[in-house]
């Protein structure tokens, strides 16, 4: 249910606001429509009284309900109506200016006659005559909607100034402290950590301390609390026990009457509550207790000092449970510790679910319901509380569509939600005004989606939902602290492994779907055109090819304010190109006039339409990693644009000169546009500006340093490029880059060319002039050209630095001492051709008393460093106590390392160096995982001495060190040594033989190793395959010629991936080797030697995937094995470019049902009994042609209803010169036929080499599924299905002369449609 009258108390606040605006009134007077907004405040605040009754009357009251339904349409078009005013306003305000500029330099006469004119006469323009006429029309229309829903106010008998309740909010029931142990799952470890908290006393310094437990409402916090209170060694250790559910009311007189009770206090009524305490007190003193505050959420810390008075006289070890969905809360109690309480595991969650579900442990009896199961556990996001609600639901009904309904159906719409989102919406009610809205606006984002909170913030502040009530605060700020405030209550989350990012629990995301109401809209491919019209907020997931008919129903959205495309790419499957129809862009935006926020990243967009400027009340434009090459002049005609976000457009060349009059911009975010080499003049007048993400510095009249003197509120990311061109040092201090304290990311670049033109000294004075804030986190310095660093680089006062590269800066003789930057995690070193040593200047002195060098750098890089001959650290030991990672990459004189030990070191990159290095740097750790080398010179193979210090190794990458010719001198040895090798991969080491110099002993195997891969080494002839190996893949070995398994007798087999490519010399009795029965994946490509008689009848059983491409020699495959015969088992099968092959098992095709995949194409000697007619029940891919068989002679194929993807490979001898229409074959007894039917089921379809093929316009009609369509080589071709082509996302034609005539251009046929469609390629001959 919407909780209407919250968004409207919210909404209406705003519009107050809007109405007393100083530019608002004063247009409105000298409109004079000044007294009908008057009437408007007047009424509002009439409706704003009764907003709180009819908020609890529509629960019961449908007209009541419409009522506010029709309120909040109508306080829609008011706040548009204003935002209109307020543009107008501001373009008046601009145009004024632009005037008195330019007045300034007409002659003295005409000046002299200007000044007469009164400044209101020159707002007597067509334009503003129109506006007056056009507002008052508005006006009048809104002034009639007010007045009628007054009077239906009172006939509604809606009352003034009722007491808000909490919409519905009832208190959650009492738990008690017991508790059924034996049905609670997965929550032991959960268990083991509070017991020892518990139960450990920790001298603090008061006696009492607190433990808080956090989460989710519904996670289980007062589940594991009521199984520690009954723990019997929890009861054996403290001497009082008190169990109170607190709730929402945090009632001191009443927490502490349940306390006194439970520790013996006896039915004594107590007038005050200091008597009370008193009484507490004496109960508690000197004894070690255990109370639990479950479900508490006051945030009051006077209340919270209150209660505690009593309990500071305990004996130490007391403690206190607190249970709490707010983490606040924790900090408001002086909490020792905050345990947050996560989700059950995917066992434990499902296990939970079938005990209520099923009254049973597991799924093993019933497996056809798991995977519904798991469906159902997916969506309740596995908290526990949904589980066993949704479990309930379905007890004891062991009925599949019952179970696949409840999982298709909403948690909103499902029986018995009363407890699920009711236990949730708890934390909703509890919200602030303020904080609701924020939250429901997060429906728009699908679950799973990966909340970035600077962009979030940047939404909401676009859509006007926060306000700059605070001069001395940005409404950024106040985002910033509202997301903050709603992650402490648990609605956000930090995103596993990346702090900076957030998610939000499924369930979580379906009570901001039941709160929003109807003016949100997040499209799922079934958009109600009816519906469409209340859509006010509208939000896509962006799929690979846009087409129009999705967005259609948007056009009725007239008062549209959000048109967001939300990306997955964080999720799996979500990856590569977007297309976006054209019509969208041209056609269809151009109708939403009052669209705030627009975002169409990623997609390919070439061009932003000239229409972009119509949109007057737009805040929000994001045009990111699109293939725009420029930004419209009419970009400058948006006065209210705030955020303008086009970072990643590798494309974009040019922004619009008149960037100036956009007066609201406080976001410019330009980063990563490599061909932008020119900024706007005037930006140094945008003063909100708080991102500006990159300049770049001109000679003469262009852009100058200086202009970044007036952006004091400068945040984020600042990249300076062109730095060679700032006169001098006193010029850079004009930037004021150390009054910037929003800068944490600062990039300065000079130009790469080192000639005769620049200036040690002038570069020098340049960078000290630049210096920065100390809230610095992130620092590059790029192709400086000074001789040495100003001493602010590496400066102890930057605390906060985490990342610092150094990069082409040729003309430094030795780095800054950067060891004592106590918070530095990454260090980059590149291109210095200056340094030729490194000691313990880059350290620091050893003896200082600024502690250890380098306390928490983890990634050390060091990178074309041409002239560098020796690196020492001089004994200083301690050094790099977090360094894990270590790049050596192309410093080809470096001779001499001499750094001390690295125990933490995991991560080992040697590239463009000598063995001497390697030996080095692989003695500094015993503790290698990975070690990546490649171009080593003098490596012939890794001797003992490197092998004894590889013993933690698991992965190893060797590339192009092309005097290596064996791994190592032995397997025996690698064995030896190698312990915990799991993954070898070695490519273009030309010179390799072997693995081992010394002859293979089969005894012997690395029990360890699990992949190989050998790519590229020309000269490899043989390798004995471990017996633990899982994956094998040899590519481009031309002389390999021995290739050897373990005998199965002696081990079990493990392989269950094999690729062989372009080994033509390999001898055929590898695959005879029963080792290989195990193989589920099986690839062949390009192996001459290859026969029939290698395949033996019955092998290969467990095979999934045989692909076997270009190899000439085999005839055929056998009917038993190769994932035929007996288990039939393959899911993709690809036979391509076999010359000779004659036959496969096709006649058992009908039999893999699990075949999904399957090429077989370009085998000229195929039998001519395939293809058939019979085809796998699942195919949903198919690939074939150019077989012997012509396509004419195949007859009907009765194709399953499952394919959806079909490529077809005409030939020279395909025989057809036409698609059929169904109804043509239906009427021919033919079994030969120069038409060719294709199945209905398509989505995507491929028509390449088909030589007399004229006409597909009718041939296609029937495919009505078609999104996608290739054609290619086909000459003779001069159509397309006209109807099909508006529904196309893709269309490809290639090479066909005729065709391309008619769709190239726009006066060709075809152009007017198929223009439209999202990924459109036409190519000629």
């Amino acid at each position: 249910m919407a909780v209407a009258e919250i968004f409207l108390t919210a909404f209406i606040t705003v519009l107050f606001e809007k109405l007393a605006s100083v530019n608002v009134i004063e247009l409105a007077r000298s409109e004079g429509i000044d007294s009908q907004l008057n009437k408007w405040n007047k009424t509002l605040s009439q409706i704003q009284a009764v907003l709180a009754d009819a908020g609890q009357k529509q629960i019961r009251e449908r007209a009541v309900q419409l009522w506010l339904h029709d309120l909040q349409c109508l306080a829609y078009d008011i706040d548009d109506l204003l935002d209109d005013l307020a543009t107008e306003a501001m373009r008046r305000q601009l145009n004024e200016e632009s005037y008195a500029s330019t007045s300034t330099s007409t002659s003295t006469s005409t000046g002299k006659v200007l000044k007469i004119m009164p400044t209101c006469c020159t707002n007597f323009t067509p334009h503003t005559i129109m506006y007056g006429g056009q507002m008052s029309s508005k006006l009048d229309e809104i002034t009639t909607k007010l007045h009628d829903l007054v009077e239906e106010k009172n006939i509604l008998g809606l009352n003034v100034n009722v007491e808000r309740s909490n919409g519905g909010k009832s208190r959650r029931s009492e738990e008690t402290s017991l508790v059924d142990e034996s049905i609670i799952v997965g929550r032991e470890g959960d268990k083991e950590a509070l017991l020892d908290i518990l139960l450990v006393n920790e001298a603090y310094h008061q006696n009492v301390s607190i433990v808080c437990i956090v989460g989710l409402g519904g996670i289980g916090k007062t589940t594991i609390a009521q199984v520690l209170y009954n723990e019997e060694k929890v009861k054996d250790h403290f001497e009082l026990m008190s169990w109170v559910c607190v709730s929402e009311e945090f009632d001191v007189f009443n927490i502490s009457k349940a306390i006194y009770k439970d520790v013996g206090g006896d039915n004594k009524k107590f007038e005050t509550l200091n008597q009370l305490h008193e009484a507490l007190k004496e109960k508690l003193s000197k004894k070690r207790f255990l109370f639990v505050l479950d479900d508490v959420w006051n945030e009051n810390y006077k209340e919270w000092e209150l209660l505690q008075r009593p309990f500071l006289v305990g004996a130490t070890g007391s403690k206190i449970i607190v249970t709490t969905r707010k983490t606040k809360v924790t900090s408001v109690m002086d909490s020792v510790k905050a345990y947050p309480l996560e989700v059950l595991s995917n066992e434990a969650a499902l296990s939970l679910f079938a005990q209520h579900a099923l009254g049973e442990q597991n799924f093993d009896k019933h497996p056809t319901l798991k995977l519904h199961g798991e469906g159902i556990v997916y969506k309740c996001g596995r908290l526990p509380l949904a589980l066993m609600t949704l479990g309930r639901v379905l007890r004891k009904r062991e009925n599949d569509e019952e179970w696949k309904e409840l999982l298709n159906n909403e948690i909103w719409n499902l029986p018995n939600e009363s407890q699920i989102l009711p236990a949730l919406r708890l934390s909703y009610y509890d919200l602030p005004l303020h904080l609701k809205q924020l939250f429901a606006y997060c429906c728009l984002f699908p679950k799973d989606y990966v909340f970035d909170k600077n962009e979030l913030v940047l939404l909401w502040m676009a859509e006007g939902f926060l306000q700059e009530s605070n001069a001395n605060k940005a409404m950024e700020s106040f985002g910033r602290e509202y997301f903050e405030e709603l992650k402490s209550r648990s609605f956000f989350q930090h995103l596993a492994n990346d702090e900076s990012r957030y998610t939000m629990h499924g369930l979580i995301n379906d009570l901001a779907m039941s709160v929003a109401g109807e003016f949100f809209f997040r499209s799922d491919d079934k958009m109600d055109n009816k519906a469409s019209e209340k859509f006010h907020h509208f939000s896509f997931i962006r799929q690979h090819y846009g087409v129009y008919r999705k967005f259609k129903a948007l056009q009725r959205a007239t008062r549209l304010r959000t048109f967001l495309s939300i990306s997955l790419s964080n999720r799996v499957g979500s990856w590569g190109s977007f297309f976006l129809s054209n019509k969208v862009l041209v056609e269809l935006l151009p109708q939403l006039r009052f669209i705030r926020v627009l975002s169409l990243t990623d997609y390919s967009i070439k061009e932003v339409p000239q229409s972009i400027g119509c949109f007057k009340h737009m805040r929000y434009l994001n045009f990111s990693r699109t293939d725009i090459t420029c930004l419209p002049n009419q970009v400058s005609d948006l006065y209210n644009l705030q955020s303008l976000l086009v970072c990643g457009c590798n494309e974009l060349e040019s922004l619009p000169d008149s960037f100036v009059k956009l007066i609201n911009l406080r976001h410019l975010d330009i980063s990563d546009t490599r061909l932008l080499n020119k900024i706007p003049l005037g930006i140094g007048r945008l003063t909100s500006l708080q991102t500006l993400s990159k300049v770049i510095i001109e000679e003469a009249n262009g852009f100058k340093i200086s202009e970044l003197k007036g952006l004091l509120h400068l945040r984020g990311q600042l990249y300076i490029k062109g730095l060679h061109n700032v006169r001098d040092g006193v010029e850079a201090k004009e930037a004021d880059i150390q009054q910037k304290k929003g800068l944490d990311d600062l990039e300065m670049e000079w130009t790469n060319n080192f000639d005769v033109s620049r200036n040690e000294m002038n570069e020098y004075e340049v960078l000290e002039g630049l210096m920065p804030h100390s809230n610095l986190k992130n620092l590059k310095i790029c192709f400086y050209g000074g001789t040495k660093f100003p001493s602010w680089v590496g400066n102890i006062s930057f605390f906060g630095l985490t990342h610092f590269t150094l990069h082409g800066c040729r003309s430094c003789t030795y780095l800054p001492t950067l060891g004592h930057l106590r918070s530095l995690r990454k260090l980059f070193v590149e291109g210095m051709n200056g340094v030729k040593t490194m000691g313990s200047e880059l350290l620091g002195p050893s003896n200082s008393c600024l502690g250890i060098a380098f306390p928490s750098l983890e990634v050390l890089e060091f990178k074309d460093m041409q002239s560098w001959e020796k690196w020492s650290t001089g004994g200083t030991i301690g050094s790099f106590p977090c360094l894990r990672e270590i790049s050596l990459v192309n410093c080809p004189k470096l001779a001499e390392v001499k750094i001390d030990l690295i125990p933490s070191l995991r991560i080992l990159y040697i590239g463009g160096c000598s063995e001497e290095v390697l030996r080095s740097m692989v003695g500094v750790s015993s503790s290698i995982l990975r070690l990546t080398m490649w171009d080593i010179k003098r490596l012939t193979q890794l001797h003992g001495e490197v092998s004894k210090q590889l013993e933690a190794l698991e992965d190893l990458h060797i590339t192009s060190c092309n005097e290596l010719r064996y791994l190592w001198e032995s397997d025996s040895e690698a064995c030896k040594f190698l312990v915990s090798l799991r993954k070898l991969e070695v490519k273009f080491c030309k010179k390799l033989v072997s693995s081992g110099k010394k002859e293979v002993d089969s005894r012997v195997s690395m029990e360890s190793i699990r992949e190989v891969i050998f790519h590229g080494c020309e000269g490899l002839e043989r390798y004995y395959c471990p017996n633990s190996m899982q994956r094998l893949k040899i590519l481009k070995c031309p002389l390999m010629t021995l290739l050897t398994f373990p005998e199965p007798q002696d081990v079990p087999s493990t392989l269950k991936f094999l690729s062989i490519d372009k080994c033509e010399n390999l001898e055929e009795s590898w695959l005879l080797n029963n080792f290989l029965s195990s193989l589920e994946i099986l690839i062949i490509w390009s192996c001459a030697n290859l026969r029939s008689r290698s395949f033996s009848e019955g092998c290969f059983v467990h095979l999934t995937t045989l692909q076997i491409w270009n190899c000439d020699n085999i005839e055929s495959i056998p009917d038993e094995g190769f994932g035929f015969l007996p288990l039939f088992c393959l899911r993709y099968l690809r036979i391509y470019k076999c010359k000779n092959l004659k036959s496969f098992p096709h006649e058992h095709l009908q039999s893999l049902t699990s075949l999904e995949d399957m090429w077989i194409h370009d085998c000229p000697s195929m039998s001519y009994s395939f293809p058939c007619g019979s085809w796998p029940p699942n195919l949903r891919s198919l690939r074939i042609g150019c077989l012997s068989k012509a396509m004419s002679e195949w007859g009907q194929q009765n194709y399953p209803t499952s394919l959806v993807e079909l490529y077809l490979y005409g030939g020279k001898n395909s025989g057809v010169v036409s698609f059929a229409k169904p109804e043509d074959v239906r009427n021919s007894n033919n079994t030969t036929s120069s038409s060719f039917l294709l199945p209905p089921s398509l989505t995507s379809l491929e028509i390449k080499g088909f030589m007399d093929v004229e006409s597909v316009s009718k041939g296609l009609q029937h495919l009505i599924c078609l999104e996608k369509l290739h054609i290619a080589s086909c000459p003779k071709l001069r159509d397309l299905p006209e109807k099909l082509l508006p529904s196309l996302s893709a269309l490809s034609v290639r090479n066909c002369q005729k065709l391309e005539k008619k769709c190239r251009g726009g006066k060709a046929k075809y152009w007017p449609i198929i223009s439209q469609i999202p990924l459109l390629t036409i190519y000629g001959s």
